[in-house]
């Protein structure tokens, strides 16, 4: 079984990765490292750097390995600036995946893997299921939804098979907590560890149901042996949300940290997303619901052994109207 995973040098992509090997794939880890880091990378994985944009190296690719299944990670997933990004959002989120999903067809892929996000819900009524009319209200979760729609329409014409999941807010061991615009627990960590004020917008009463990543990598790893699973829709993740402050609250007790909380002006957001996942336990069985407590203790274990990370934001932002202070190119 041969098995490429794009984003495999990011967070989720490289607990896939290692999943992946663990059933006996032989993995290929497609990543620009523009938010992965070389040692998410597991070793006995294929390790090849480049851009799912790069429609001749997919091409490459594809010829040379011959892949059974593709898993489908590498994404840039800042929801929130994907406001002011949106050519970079829509190039790297949809004519990316365009590429990949062309190459599947041409190359008779067994299964097409699709992380998607609850961001194409918008600002629905939580509990989200997959009933639920999609209306993002954001160009990421636009995109996460052209994708989802691209890959049912591949499948009826082109008989390309898929399984697509709805992951959400989804932190732990490996990821970019330099990054300072996406997963408030990596960005309170590096923040606090470098004696900073932990910031949030608004009041900070907003929910998400934070997911530890450990608790759904190896389902997504495992779903393309899953017969009932193809061509379905899955939301996944915890069953529990909090809100960002008490989040907040969680990473300073961990860290037996001092910071103090600063509040910024609120930003367009849902002020609640999580989801319901009967449909997921309907085909995939129970799963491992680790507590927030707990998955927060062992991710403050991992971020203090590697140290805090340079956040790194965009330099160039395509619009400049209604950016928020703190995201503004210095």
């Amino acid at each position: 079984m041969r098995s490429l995973v794009t984003g495999g040098a990011g967070f989720i992509g490289g607990h896939v990765a290692r999943e992946c090997l663990s059933l006996g794939h032989e993995v290929v880890a497609l990543d620009d490292l523009s938010g992965g880091f070389p040692d998410n990378v597991p070793a006995d994985a294929t390790f090849v750097q480049g851009s799912v944009t790069d429609h001749a190296l997919l091409e490459q690719l594809f010829t040379r390995h011959r892949f059974d299944y593709v898993y489908h990670l590498a994404a840039y997933a800042a929801e929130g600036l994907s406001h002011f990004i949106r050519r970079f959002n829509y190039m790297n989120n949809v004519i990316g995946s365009v590429n990949l999903i062309n190459e599947a067809v041409r190359h008779d892929v067994k299964c097409f893997v699709f992380t998607s996000s609850i961001a194409v819900y918008g600002s629905g009524e939580p509990p989200f299921d997959e009933t639920q009319q999609p209306v993002p209200e954001d160009p990421y979760g636009i995109a996460k939804l052209a994708v989802e729609q691209d890959l049912e329409s591949a499948h009826r014409l082109l008989g390309l098979d898929f399984v697509v999941f709805r992951p959400h807010n989804v932190y732990g061991e490996g990821q970019n907590i330099g990054d300072p615009y996406r997963n408030v627990v990596g960005i309170f960590m590096n923040r606090m560890m470098q004696g900073q004020s932990a910031t949030i917008f608004g009041d900070g009463r907003q929910t998400r149901a934070f997911t530890y990543i450990g608790d759904i990598a190896p389902q997504i790893a495992a779903s393309v042996h899953v017969p009932e699973a193809m061509n379905g829709v899955f939301n996944i993740g915890c069953d529990s949300h909090a809100s960002v402050l008490e989040v907040a609250e969680l990473v300073r007790h961990a860290l037996g940290a001092s910071a103090p909380i600063e509040f910024l002006p609120p930003r367009q957001e849902a002020v609640h997303a999580y989801s319901r996942h009967d449909k997921f336990r309907r085909v995939f069985g129970r799963r491992p619901d680790t507590p927030l407590a707990e998955g927060i203790r062992r991710m403050t274990e991992w971020a203090r052994a590697r140290g805090p990370r340079k956040s790194t934001g965009f330099k160039t932002l395509e619009i400049s109207k209604n950016v928020p202070s703190i995201w503004r190119p210095s």
